[in-house]
């Protein structure tokens, strides 16, 4: 996983755990997804940014998850999903992976 961008990772965690729960009608299955990609963004943030870039990824990616939630109620499932996606990934290339070249 060296070469993947920590965002993608990220991004796809969001993206990847709503799907599956709203595709499996199974909530925790999704939950699974989203919490192995967050386990795999942020040990590849620490190991690209150091502890505190893993640390405040991390936060932005649970407080994205739990964002997408009112926001969904504005503008839809599927956009609010690929918002907060989206911008899991861009701070995520800010901070850990435009460094890693």
């Amino acid at each position: 996983m060296a070469g993947v961008p920590t965002g993608v990772v990220a991004a796809g965690g969001l993206v990847g755990g709503y799907g599956v729960a709203r595709w499996t009608k199974r909530r925790p299955l999704g939950g699974v997804v989203l919490a192995a990609a967050g386990v795999a963004a942020a040990r590849g943030w620490k190991e690209r940014g150091g502890a505190g870039t893993a640390a405040a990824l991390s936060g932005l990616y649970v407080a994205a998850f739990a964002g997408s939630h009112p926001l969904a109620k504005k503008i839809g499932a599927w956009p609010a999903v690929a918002a907060v996606a989206g911008g899991v990934a861009l701070a995520s290339w800010a901070a850990a992976d435009r460094r890693a070249g």
